[in-house]
């Protein structure tokens, strides 16, 4: 494997898969924080004299337009981010109205040195989630070496992702800058964890995280729990929840973790208290109640007093701190209060010497939202990729590189 680093790319074309799978409303992008983190590969490969050709997917056109006939083909193409890239890298970006037609073909067959070109959204064409690997022949082409800097779609074994690779030998494959960067911060975190070690998991589901608890309560000292998924552990222990968000399938599952957890000496915190609402509405009328006594018609949406000042004397006592999902519903002002306190608590363990890494959309629109993205040690661009990596799957777009 080929670091990006030591790697001279004069006089050659890079193919480059990046994560522009950004939010757009009416064709102006609204977070531009994946392209912006793509930014100092791209540099790169053009400050050594050489060429880019980006590729990427957005969004799932196909599958959304099953279910939304009015949206077309041309609601998902990526024109809005090839101008956007331009303004940002401060030169011309060519764009190709397909990724692997005659258009593309042509505009990759005669870029110069310094020059920069976007591919069409990969997904426009089926095979490319399939990960056919024809499909992925084709656009090897392109490319005289192959660059992942797309962590966000590592743990898809699509063709841009993952396949593409086996046409490129080791020493013309390689991670991008970014991708090194979410590779080393995970594994600084699962791996080289300095304890105390905090994990702090939040989200609406059990279910959605279960495999992540699993996985580490190998490794954690402290697991904190919050978000919707909070409630099932306490009607798992015979709580009053009220209306509050509940997996009754999974009562079992939380009871099970909380035991693996006890016969691993794992300590698991969960929220003593709530911020109430009588309706989800941002609107709603409050009130707040210890979690096991919940009244009937009453459902929690943030964490309470109690228990943002019992997290945040674990979370200062870190070392080492993951942060995956909120501790309740951020959007709405009535109920931030609990992860803008969990945030605050990151920050100042993270000032303190404790290593932060903070993942998973929601956790990151909430860093960027009260200002404390630069205040933590690792901002994760990857959602469900840093999540399977924390279940202790195999990403296959990391291991395509490797092997």
């Amino acid at each position: 494997m080929s670091t990006f680093s030591n790697h001279n790319f004069k006089g050659q074309k890079a193919l480059v898969r990046v994560d522009f799978n950004v939010p757009i409303k009416d064709g102006k992008i609204t977070d531009d924080t994946r392209i912006k983190a793509a930014l100092p590969t791209i540099k790169k490969i053009l400050a050594d004299g050489g060429s880019v050709v980006l590729m990427s997917h957005f969004g799932r056109p196909h599958k959304d337009i099953e279910k939304k006939p009015h949206l077309t083909l041309a609601d998902f193409t990526l024109k809005p981010v090839a101008y956007h890239l331009a303004t940002l890298l401060g030169t011309d970006v060519q764009f190709a109205d397909d990724a692997i037609g005659e258009d593309a073909q042509n505009k990759a067959a005669t870029l110069q040195a310094g020059q920069v070109l976007l591919l069409e959204n990969l997904r426009y064409y089926k095979e490319e989630e399939k990960g056919d690997p024809a499909f992925a022949e084709k656009l090897s082409k392109y490319g005289d070496v192959y660059v992942n800097d797309a962590f966000g779609t590592a743990h898809r074994a699509h063709a841009s992702t993952a396949i593409i690779a086996n046409n490129f030998e080791a020493g013309k494959k390689m991670f991008g800058l970014l991708m090194e960067a979410e590779v080393a911060a995970a594994e600084q975190v699962l791996n080289n964890a300095q304890k105390p070690f905090v994990a702090i998991i939040g989200g609406a589901k059990v279910s959605d995280k279960i495999l992540i608890i699993e996985n580490l309560l190998e490794k954690a000292t402290d697991i904190i729990i919050g978000g919707g998924m909070a409630y099932t552990f306490f009607k798992a222990q015979g709580g009053h929840i009220g209306n509050s968000l509940c997996e009754d399938d999974r009562l079992e599952t939380a009871k099970e973790l909380m035991k693996k957890a006890s016969d691993k000496g794992v300590c698991i915190h969960l929220p003593g208290d709530s911020i109430l609402a009588d309706k989800f509405a941002a609107d709603a009328n409050t009130s707040s109640a210890i979690n096991t006594e919940i009244p009937e018609g009453w459902m929690g949406l943030d964490i309470g007093h109690l228990a943002c000042d019992t997290f945040s004397k674990v979370v200062k006592e870190g070392k080492t701190i993951l942060w995956n999902g909120p501790m309740g519903v951020f959007e709405m002002e009535k109920f931030q209060h609990g992860t803008k306190c969990i945030a605050d608590a990151v920050a100042e363990a993270t000032a303190n010497g404790a290593y932060s890494l903070v993942g998973g959309g929601d956790s990151v629109a909430a860093v960027n939202k009260f200002g404390y993205a630069d205040k933590v040690s690792y901002v994760s661009t990857g959602g469900g990729a840093l999540l399977e990596f924390f279940e202790g799957k195999e990403l296959p777009g990391i291991a395509a590189i490797k092997k």
